[in-house]
C-alpha cells in the first residue's frame, strides 16, 4: 500500500513539476484555433514549442497544403504533424514567421466542428504587410475533456483565386 502511495504521489508531482500541462489551450475552439497560430509563429531564431504542436493533434491527422504540380495539376500533399515540423521547423525558425488568422467562420455540430480561418502571414511581428495569406479549413473533434485539431487543409491565395469576401473581416 505504502508504496502504491509513493508511486501515486511521485508520478503526480513528475507530470506537473516537470511535464508540459496544455490542457487550458485546448478547452475551447477558440484557444485551440489561437493555439495553433501561435505555436508555429516567432522570430528568426527563435524555438517553437513542437511538443505543444503536436499535443493538439489527434493520432492520425493530417497537414494538407494544396499544391501545383507539374504533371497533375493542382494536388493535396499529405503531412503528419511530425512531418509539418520536419519540413516547416528549419524555415520557421531560420526566417521568422508570423502567421494570424483575420477572420474565423466557425460551424459546429456536436462534437466535431469545421473552422474557415483566413489568415495572413508575415515574416515578422512588425511587418504591415503580409507576404502571403489564405484559407486553413480546420476540422476539430472534442472527446468530452478537450478540443482535437482531426485535419487542416489549407489553400494560398493566388492573383486568380483571391479569397471571397465572405471570409475577409468586415469593416
Amino acid at each position: 500500500m505504502k508504496t502504491m502511495l509513493t508511486l501515486i504521489i511521485t508520478f503526480f508531482l513528475s507530470t506537473s513539476l516537470f511535464g508540459q500541462n496544455y490542457s487550458d489551450k485546448v478547452q475551447t475552439i477558440e484557444g485551440t484555433i489561437e493555439t495553433l497560430y501561435a505555436v508555429i509563429s516567432g522570430d528568426a531564431g527563435e524555438k517553437r514549442d513542437w511538443e505543444l504542436f503536436r499535443y493538439l493533434f489527434t493520432s492520425d491527422a493530417k497537414l494538407i497544403p494544396i499544391r501545383k504540380s507539374s504533371e497533375n495539376g493542382i494536388v493535396p500533399v499529405y503531412w503528419t504533424p511530425d512531418e509539418y515540423v520536419e519540413r516547416a521547423a528549419p524555415v520557421l525558425e531560420k526566417d521568422g514567421f508570423f502567421e494570424k488568422a483575420i477572420f474565423n467562420k466557425v460551424e459546429q455540430y456536436g462534437e466535431m466542428a469545421h473552422v474557415f480561418s483566413t489568415y495572413e502571414s508575415y515574416h515578422t511581428s512588425s511587418d504591415t504587410e503580409p507576404f502571403t495569406r489564405g484559407i486553413n479549413s480546420i476540422q476539430l473533434l472534442h472527446d468530452g475533456t478537450r478540443w482535437w485539431v482531426v485535419n487542416i487543409y489549407w489553400l494560398g491565395e493566388t492573383d486568380n483565386n483571391p479569397i471571397p469576401g465572405v471570409y475577409l473581416p468586415k469593416n
